[in-house]
């Protein structure tokens, strides 16, 4: 320990945790930092009372007079000085996970045994077990413990660099979790799994297999292992659990295109069903295939967390508490919080909905100009002129994508036969919104 640091007491919610001074105390809080502890979010609030660091410049932008005046700090701006407390502003609630889609048109798996099929999302995982008949037995999602290092691609490379085993233990236990659900609730035993398939982006994957990402992070942006790759269960630390298990790793196209998009290309049987079409992947990271005349050009476009709720100034993911769905009841936003609780914030389909209203009752106008600079949508959460750029950028990066991959395969809007929409966000996705805002 550092001689010029002394031991002091953070409590954080009632809790008593050791610390030692100069310690920043967003390091001390379990829970995700979607801007990877840079203090760009404001998503770490918290009441902070006691012996801690002068409010810094960050801070006093992203907080209001209010706020300050009530203690609200930035947990990872704020070091801990000497004894303190921390009170932790919204109880963590649990994050809705789709974990089941409308059913694939490629069939059911051909196996021979059970097998699992897991994805790795950047913001969530989620988990399938399957009988030898190829008949899906049990589901499982939840949260992917990376987002404690960052809500982005971006942010868990840089974070990878001092915390890379971190990240892959943090992603290998929730694996681990996964499967010991799937088993107990299908009553199937973990010792009769033959088949494991973790499939996820380029990132996900390095990070799981403890790749150096250090190439993926900077140009040229080189792939140096495209997986497709069969591995020991004993690679992952999961052989005490499935120790039968062959684990296959999909291949990823680029550092960019990954793994999840070439098995959500397979899966909708694209191929095999029409001479051109479209398949959005719509998140944080925006992955675009394009098929025409048998063959498939792709691209990844930098959308942003904007559609996590991140970057919002009250958006959040979808928890209880978040507005999800909005629509006009007698010319005036009627909204649809989950759970039916009281409103905490907004998540991304609810965002995409409420601009798609204002836009139709003139509020915001084509260029995304609100006149008053905020809408209340259900007291106390608003939407601000801020919010809106936010996600004009977003809609532009995947609204790009599409444009330019239209342009080299030389391919008319109109001659695209069939739109896929992939992942858990785009499955919530109002497409007369989506269509509304020109995403």
């Amino acid at each position: 320990m550092d001689i010029n640091k002394k031991s002091i007491r953070v409590l954080i919610d009632g809790e008593e945790k050791a610390a030692t001074s100069d310690s920043v105390l967003s390091e001390l809080v379990d829970g995700d930092k979607p801007c990877g502890g840079r203090g760009k979010c404001g998503k770490c609030k918290a009441y902070v009372t006691g012996c801690v660091s002068p409010l810094t410049e960050g801070e006093k932008n992203l907080l209001t007079e209010e706020e300050i005046a009530q203690h609200v700090r930035l947990l990872c701006l704020a070091r801990a000085e000497g004894d303190c407390e921390v009170r932790r502003i919204g109880a963590k609630t649990p994050m809705h996970v789709l974990t089941v889609g409308e059913d694939a048109p490629s069939g059911t798996p051909d196996l021979s045994c059970y097998g699992i099929a897991i994805d790795i999302g950047t913001t969530t995982l989620a988990g399938a077990i399957y009988s030898p008949e190829g008949n899906r037995l049990a589901s499982y999602g939840a949260p992917n413990p990376q987002s404690a290092y960052g809500q982005d691609v971006i942010s868990r490379m840089e974070a990878a660099r001092g915390h890379a085993r971190a990240l892959a233990e943090s992603i290998r236990k929730e694996i681990r979790n996964c499967i010991v659900h799937l088993c107990a609730k299908s009553a199937v035993a973990p010792d009769t799994i033959h088949q494991l398939v973790i499939t996820g982006n380029t990132t996900m994957l390095y990070l799981l297999t403890l790749t150096d990402t250090e190439p993926l992070s900077r140009a040229p942006f080189t792939l140096t292992r495209p997986f497709g790759e069969v591995i020991d269960a004993r690679t992952l630390s999961l052989d005490d659990l499935v120790a039968a298990a062959e684990v296959y790793l999909p291949s990823c196209i680029s550092p960019f295109i990954g793994a999840d998009a070439v098995c959500a290309i397979l899966d909708s049987g694209m191929m095999q069903r029409h001479r051109t079409a479209l398949l959005i992947d719509i998140g944080t990271n925006g992955e675009i295939a394009l098929l025409h005349s048998g063959r498939i050009y792709t691209a990844s476009t930098a959308a942003g967390p904007a559609f996590e709720g991140v970057g919002i100034r009250m958006g959040m993911r979808a928890e209880h508490g978040a507005i999800d769905r909005v629509i006009l009841a007698n010319g005036m936003p009627s909204c649809h919080v989950i759970s039916g609780s009281t409103p905490r914030g907004i998540c991304g389909s609810g965002l995409i909905d409420a601009v798609a209203a204002l836009l139709d009752t003139e509020c915001i106008d084509t260029s995304g100009y609100l006149a008053d600079g905020e809408v209340m949508l259900a007291p106390p959460v608003a939407l601000y002129a801020a919010d809106v750029r936010m996600l004009q950028l977003a809609k532009s990066a995947i609204s790009a994508g599409i444009a330019t991959l239209l342009s080299q395969a030389g391919v008319e809007e109109a001659d695209v036969e069939a739109l896929y929409i992939a992942g858990g966000f785009g499955s919530y996705l109002n497409m007369r919104s989506a269509v509304r805002i020109g995403l």
